[in-house]
């Protein structure tokens, strides 16, 4: 079982990792959210499962792009940043975006978990009071109980798949698949390119965290295997169905969908769902957070109380009603992380800029003793990476903002390393 409170500021050690299967539910468990079902109610079927089997593609290269090299260095994402192109400085960027993406992140899941609360209590609470409540019990658990939840998870996940599952076999029985297919959506339509950004932004934060879950992996087969793992089962498979389903009912609510078609155990999926998503969110969020302050002061803060800390933001942001903006937050996720995520893989597959002394470092098992400051150059390409895909408006913003600011991260840094080579031959006489 994988102690996920442990090593947020060292490698983890060879003899500390774990099985396949064990990395392979938790991560799993990050695509098994309750926003699948949005797609359903902005496009047709044949246009949701083209923006999924796209934004599935794009999701499984740069997740396994960055899960083997967490495997490899047994690193945390936004620590392996620091040694790939972002320096300490810009770790701490990305550390502290990270944890304000999880934030949101976590006041969507605990929104409708205080959702599926209110209903089941006859809406006698409000929906206030009752995000309060789920918002504060799930930072408790998450701070002070993560073996509890790291069981409830094996058990959550595949509840949720065969609730899905189940759900689709009653739904959808009775109904033609080509009348399905036609059914127009009830919604604002989405085009096809928006739908891509929205699987891609619903899921580019997990691409991020991935090296978080896979510097517990053995070896690189097992991190394809969970990446190919979570994309059939989390993209696919429960995406599919969950869009088949909402088409079917004619809602994309989450609650009224649980409900109608599960009753009681549909409600309480939704909750245990709720509590696995958002322990990796408070999880990835506090390493974050602890690799920021970290690296701007060099003190270590205390995991439990970062966690509290995050929480009663997390559950403030619910209460505020972040869910009434829940496809434009996805929409600039989808655009803000690729940039990060692009440059991470250039500087560490194809630069190689600090390969060696992470190899060195490896060997003994520590960090390495050399860490650039800042990286001028990967915050640059970020910034107008991301500038481009929120401006463009042709082709899917997600693929401009990442190709953008990995092409001009390149160029930037052939740039540098031209102009550095004759000032130190220059030095030198």
């Amino acid at each position: 079982m994988i102690k996920i409170e442990d090593y947020p500021l060292t490698r983890v050690p060879q003899d500390k990792r774990v099985s396949f299967l064990s990395v392979a539910i938790v991560h799993m468990g990050m695509l098994t959210a309750l926003d699948q079902f949005m797609l359903s109610n902005a496009m047709t079927l044949i246009d949701a499962f083209s923006a999924i089997f796209v934004g599935s593609l794009i999701f499984g290269v740069v997740t396994y792009g960055l899960g083997l090299a967490g495997m490899r260095e047994g690193i945390s994402g936004s620590l392996l940043a620091r040694w790939c192109g972002f320096g300490r400085l810009g770790s701490v960027l990305i550390g502290m975006v990270v944890a304000v993406s999880l934030l949101g992140w976590f006041g969507i899941q605990n929104a409708i978990f205080a959702k599926s609360l209110d209903f089941a209590l006859g809406n006698k609470l409000g929906f206030g009071l009752a995000a309060g409540l789920s918002g504060s019990l799930l930072t408790i658990l998450v701070a002070f109980g993560f073996k509890a939840l790291r069981i409830a998870a094996r058990i959550a996940v595949p509840m949720f798949i065969m609730l899905v599952a189940y759900i689709s076999l009653t739904a959808i029985s009775g109904h033609n698949l080509q009348e399905i297919i036609q059914l127009a959506p009830p919604g604002k339509p989405l085009t096809i390119s928006a739908g891509i950004t929205i699987v891609v932004g619903g899921a580019i934060v997990a691409s991020l965290m991935t090296p978080d879950l896979t510097r517990y992996s053995k070896n690189g087969k097992h991190v394809l295997g969970v990446t190919i793992f979570t994309i059939v089962a989390g993209e696919f498979v429960v995406n599919g169905l969950a869009i088949l389903i909402a088409k079917t009912l004619g809602t994309a609510d989450v609650v009224t969908i649980m409900s109608q078609a599960a009753g009681g155990a549909g409600l309480l999926v939704v909750v245990f769902s709720t509590l696995r998503v958002n322990d990796l969110n408070l999880y990835s969020s506090s390493l974050g957070i602890v690799n920021a302050v970290e690296g701007i002061t060099g003190k270590k803060l205390k995991y439990t109380y970062t966690t509290l800390a995050i929480g009663i933001l997390g559950t403030t942001l619910s209460v505020l009603g972040i869910l009434d903006r829940f496809v434009d937050f996805l929409t600039v996720l989808g655009v803000v992380f690729p940039p990060i995520i692009g440059i991470m893989l250039v500087d560490y597959y194809l630069l190689r800029s600090h390969r060696k002394i992470l190899d060195e470092s490896r060997r003994t098992g520590q960090l390495p003793q050399e860490t650039p400051t800042i990286g001028w150059a990967a915050i640059v390409a970020s910034i107008i990476g991301g500038a481009v895909g929120l401006a463009t408006e042709w082709g899917v913003p997600t693929i401009n903002s990442l190709v953008a600011a990995s092409l001009l991260y390149w160029v930037l840094k052939l740039a540098f390393s031209r102009v550095q080579k004759p000032l130190a031959s220059q030095k030198s006489l």
